[in-house]
């Protein structure tokens, strides 16, 4: 299971996925397609090569393969809904529309909350990002959290 620790903690890292910007996004599923696949492989042989000293029957090795098989499809799952969910998420290169977000996708801004949400939906239409502070439905400091991840068109 330390490998399985290890392989999360690669795929996860900074180094796995590279870049920010929409042109990198190919890449970084492609990366992380291969991180997935070492992770399966390293499962795989650790399954395969158990600590014991008796020779497994074939049924005990595709017993043990099935299992293995099973706990990755599970964590590429989930690796590929957070994925997704990054990729969805308001950024410089996808920012969130004023006018037309809702209130759920405002509340996935830093520091956006579901009142401040509401409020902002309330005031539409805006003109100007900056309209938020002009009337005084966010601080200027939470604005400069937000001002790169929103737009209005």
């Amino acid at each position: 299971m330390h490998d399985r620790a290890a392989a999360l903690r690669f795929v996860s890292s900074p180094r796995a996925l590279p870049g920010k910007s929409a042109s990198n996004s190919g890449m970084r599923i492609l990366s992380l397609s291969a991180a997935v696949a070492a992770f399966g492989g390293i499962l795989f042989l650790a399954g395969c090569s158990a600590c014991s000293t008796q020779p497994q029957s074939p049924q005990q090795v595709r017993q043990a393969t099935a299992n293995a098989t099973s706990e990755i499809k599970n964590d590429a799952k989930a690796v590929a809904e957070g994925v997704r969910d990054g990729l969805q998420r308001p950024s410089a290169d996808q920012p969130l529309d004023l006018n037309t977000a809702t209130e759920g996708q405002l509340k996935s801004l830093p520091g956006i909350n579901d009142e401040t949400a509401a409020r902002i939906v309330a005031n539409r239409p805006y003109r100007s990002t900056h309209d938020l502070v002009d009337r005084r439905l966010i601080t200027t400091g939470e604005y400069d959290q937000i001002a790169p991840r929103i737009t209005v068109k």
